[in-house]
């Protein structure tokens, strides 16, 4: 994809672009950032660069109006959490707080201008079932009845079923593992969730450690199937690597080598690669020659940038080519190929091709894989 193509990511990579901007191009960018879930970072980005009075006033409501949207979710986290740890008080076990509401309560960059629909936690296997029992005695039911769903969850996935408040409505995901059971491409969760990090607040509620929150962002986004968030999550990942390195001088060696020991380095390979050649985010010699040592195949590689460059555009008109319609099928099955072996993944699409012919709900949530 061109720089034309792409003017959202050019502006929140480098703000000062709004000087020189029309009226047609700010009308591309709020479009392209509203279907990219993106219009809250973009009212940061140019507020905190300075560069805001540049923006005109029709432009500045819209964006005015997502941070207002962003402000009262981030305020809402905040008691969903406390009501969350309340009702599992008993429980004796991490509870780590995944993605977006992880960067909110770490007060990371990654977090600013930052939504959600849902909360993710992280539990222990083994007190899964205690975890579950306790939010339902205090009003969390399942979202997905069916047997079937039921099944996909608890014998192949890393999740239970979403579960949703009676009265509040609030939508909780509860994992015990970072990646599916079955998948081919498989996190050592424990591990990740050993090394998970307290929040001064509340020493009951951790987040994973700096270097896991990357790997999980990437392998999140890298073994998805469905790219309705591609790009928000492509600007996660920029804005952790970002800070992180900051922080750390080593941060990228770190986390090559956390990549190694857990297992998720073909994630973060890719994570780099497209950061470098959607967002410029620069790759120090080092780090790019430690990355080469588990890049796939040219060819495969080849493939991949064809699929994944159009994938990670905003999921606008004004963003798409002749082949993105095709990428994002051929990465929809990659992504379901990579988390089931062949046995399941033919059962689990035709059943999905039937539901779907036959003009059924499926309720199935399975495109939100290793969060």
């Amino acid at each position: 994809m061109t720089p034309e193509k792409l003017p959202l990511c050019t502006l929140l990579v480098t703000p000062a672009r709004a000087v020189d901007m029309s009226l047609r191009d700010w009308e591309t960018v709020i479009v392209q950032a509203r279907k990219s879930k993106l219009l809250g970072l973009l009212h940061h980005v140019l507020s905190i660069s300075g560069h805001a009075h540049h923006v005109p006033e029709r432009v500045w409501n819209h964006l005015a109006s997502a941070a207002q949207l962003v402000a009262e979710q981030h305020l809402s986290l905040g008691h969903e959490i406390r009501q969350i740890l309340d009702a599992l008080k008993s429980v004796d076990g991490r509870i780590v707080v995944l993605k977006g509401g992880a960067y909110v309560l770490r007060g990371l960059a990654a977090g600013h201008g930052r939504t959600f629909s849902d909360i993710d936690i992280l539990v222990p296997r083994e007190k899964l079932g205690e975890v579950e029992a306790r939010l339902m005695v205090d009003g969390w039911v399942s979202q997905h009845r069916d047997a079937y769903d039921q099944r996909y969850y608890r014998q192949w996935m890393h999740e239970i079923p979403p579960m949703s408040h009676i009265r509040r409505g609030t939508t909780l995901d509860i994992h015990h593992a970072l990646t599916p059971l079955t998948s081919r491409i498989r996190a050592d969760s424990s591990a990740m969730l050993a090394a998970a990090e307290p929040l001064s607040s509340d020493n009951r509620l951790m987040t994973l450690s700096p270097q896991d929150m990357v790997l999980h962002s990437a392998t999140h986004l890298f073994l998805e199937s469905e790219f309705h968030s591609g790009l928000r999550d492509l600007f996660d990942l920029y804005s952790l690597v970002t800070e992180f390195r900051s922080r750390d001088a080593c941060f990228d060696q770190k986390l090559l080598a956390r990549a190694a020991g857990v297992g998720l380095t073909r994630p973060v390979f890719l994570a780099f690669r497209y950061l470098h050649r959607i967002l410029a985010l620069d790759i120090p010699t080092h780090t790019a020659s430690e990355l080469q040592r588990v890049a796939p195949n040219p060819l495969h590689l080849k493939v991949l940038d064809t699929l994944f460059t159009r994938a990670l555009s905003p999921p606008h008109e004004s963003a798409m080519d002749a082949l993105t319609p095709v990428s994002l099928f051929l990465l929809y099955l990659r992504g379901h190929w990579l988390r089931m072996p062949i046995h399941l993944l033919v059962v689990h699409l035709s059943r999905k091709a039937v539901m779907k012919l036959t003009k059924k709900t499926d309720n199935d949530d399975e495109s939100e894989t290793a969060r």
